[in-house]
């Protein structure tokens, strides 16, 4: 679903307020974790770092600076007890296999940054896989079976063990894969960046839109050819060639922290936007958009 207050700030005045990022893992405890508490940090939940939609149960999970919440009713609910600050966050094909990245709550015995993070029971509990006390991993997807993830340096992972690190010349962006397809996109403060190849080599999108946030759509049973995109100023894109073109679409207001989308077995297109204040959905390509949980 890239970090939040650097790539674009020195353009929000001029523009509106500008990037951060979307499109969840390692733990200190292999034990299983008490039940979830529906007490949700305000705070926390306004200050939101990654989205993820289960494509089959439509599950909403948020990666935010105090963990993760499952915002799928009202109100969110506390997934595990970890008060990890997930600033990378990724969903796999997997839905209860999670990657993360970020820094240790209180209390935690992980190093600071984690590095890569992995959870297999949906956010529970995480697991350290690689790269702690090294990465702190902004900018996090899956795309086919590699992790690429962004500190700095733009880096691939087959295994979440072994590292490669791409020529990639942009080092700030917002990154999004999926794991039914190699096609990852870079949202950058110039354009969008595209590869075909699960990150190892990229070019730029001729005539894109700047895009703050954007999505590759998740589908149940087929690789997606569908996405995404929110502007600084909340202009919505859509995309129906895996980004080389895109056309407008709608709005949308409030300011938009993570970003994801899913077509459903029926071909039907929602995409959700947390804000700020709370999670909206559109049901209509971004034309229009309501919140998530009435």
């Amino acid at each position: 679903m890239q970090p939040r207050t650097s790539l674009f700030c020195a353009r929000r005045s001029a523009v509106v307020s500008l990037l951060a990022i979307p499109l969840l893992l390692a733990g200190c405890t292999s034990a299983r974790s008490p039940a979830a508490e529906p007490t949700p940090n305000a705070e926390a939940l306004s200050h939101v770092h990654g989205i993820s939609v289960d494509p089959a149960s439509t599950r909403i999970l948020l990666a935010t600076h105090d963990g993760l919440y499952d915002a799928t009713g009202d109100p969110a609910v506390k997934v595990g007890d970890s008060n990890i600050d997930l600033m990378g966050f990724a969903a796999t094909a997997e839905p209860d296999v999670l990657y993360a990245s970020g820094h240790p709550g209180p209390g935690s015995s992980l190093p600071n940054p984690v590095g890569l993070i992995r959870s297999d029971d949906a956010g529970k509990t995480w697991e350290s896989d690689s790269r702690a006390g090294e990465s702190d991993f902004h900018a996090l997807t899956v795309s086919g079976h590699t992790i690429v993830a962004l500190d700095g340096h733009l880096r691939t992972s087959t295994d979440g063990t072994s590292w490669s690190t791409s020529s990639a010349t942009f080092t700030r962006a917002a990154l999004t894969g999926s794991p039914a397809s190699t096609v990852v996109l870079a949202t950058t403060e110039n354009r969008v960046q595209r590869s075909t190849d699960s990150g190892t080599t990229w070019q730029a999108v001729p005539k894109s839109p700047i895009i703050q946030y954007a999505a590759l759509v998740r589908s149940t049973n087929k690789a997606p050819t569908d996405a995404v995109g929110i502007a600084p100023d909340g202009s919505v894109f859509v995309s129906d060639d895996t980004a080389l073109t895109w056309t407008t679409s709608g709005t949308i207001t409030g300011q938009v922290e993570a970003l994801t989308a899913a077509e459903s077995e029926t071909g039907e297109l929602t995409i959700w936007a947390a804000t700020t204040t709370a999670v909206q959905v559109s049901t209509n390509g971004g034309a229009t958009f309501r919140p998530a949980v009435s």
